[in-house]
């Protein structure tokens, strides 16, 4: 990393979003080449290069801050190995829905039991029907974490875990590729089981 680009990285990483958008305006480019020829024919129409690079670049202005300026290459292999971690979510998430298992729904939850549902996914619960006070509690916490997400994250995580649209719908709506709603949505479970912290204790204890 030559000077010019240790000296963007340190004012990225204090917060100044435009030497950020300059480091990724010279090194997306190199990203997307390192993509080229890893999304497989049969997802070729569900999502593209350019797809894994949005959702990249977000992420990359939500954790620049965790970023360690060690040298030469270190944040060329920082945007490329977050972008590798989407496509290999966005991949894992159509595979998924190819080969739907038994025990998914066959229709979709409403109410607390979208919730209960979302914390299933995340993980972070073992909370059954009747627990209603604790499947109330774990709704206001989720809640909770939903609106400290950024906007993209936590719309596809309404619209996809809570209001159980189709992954189609949710990109129709958000003016998205499917594929690009898949990374979203990990993106976004990540997010909230960070965000939640301690308080995911609450959750493995009522079961």
């Amino acid at each position: 990393m030559t000077g010019s680009e240790m000296e963007l990285a340190r004012r990225a990483i204090a917060g100044d979003e435009d030497a950020l958008a300059e480091l990724l305006e010279e090194f997306g480019p190199q990203v997307r080449q390192r993509l080229g020829g890893r999304i497989g024919a049969q997802w070729q129409s569900v999502f593209e290069e350019d797809d894994v690079l949005q959702i990249t670049y977000l992420e990359a202005f939500l954790r620049i801050g965790r970023f360690e300026c060690i040298g030469e290459g270190a944040f060329l292999a920082w945007l490329t190995r977050i972008a590798e971690n989407n496509l290999r979510d966005a991949i894992r998430e159509l595979g998924r829905v190819k080969r739907p298992q038994p025990a998914n729904r066959v229709e979709s939850p409403s109410g607390d039991e979208s919730y209960a549902a979302l914390c299933d996914v995340l993980r972070v619960t073992s909370v059954t029907p009747s627990h209603h006070a604790a499947r109330g509690e774990a709704r206001r916490i989720l809640d909770g974490a939903i609106e400290k997400l950024p906007a993209d994250y936590a719309r596809v995580v309404r619209l996809y875990d809570l209001e159980g649209r189709s992954a189609a719908e949710v990109a129709g709506a958000m003016g998205r590729s499917t594929g690009a709603v898949y990374m979203l949505r990990a993106r976004a479970h990540d997010c909230i089981r960070e965000l939640l912290g301690p308080e995911s204790a609450f959750f493995s204890d009522t079961g």
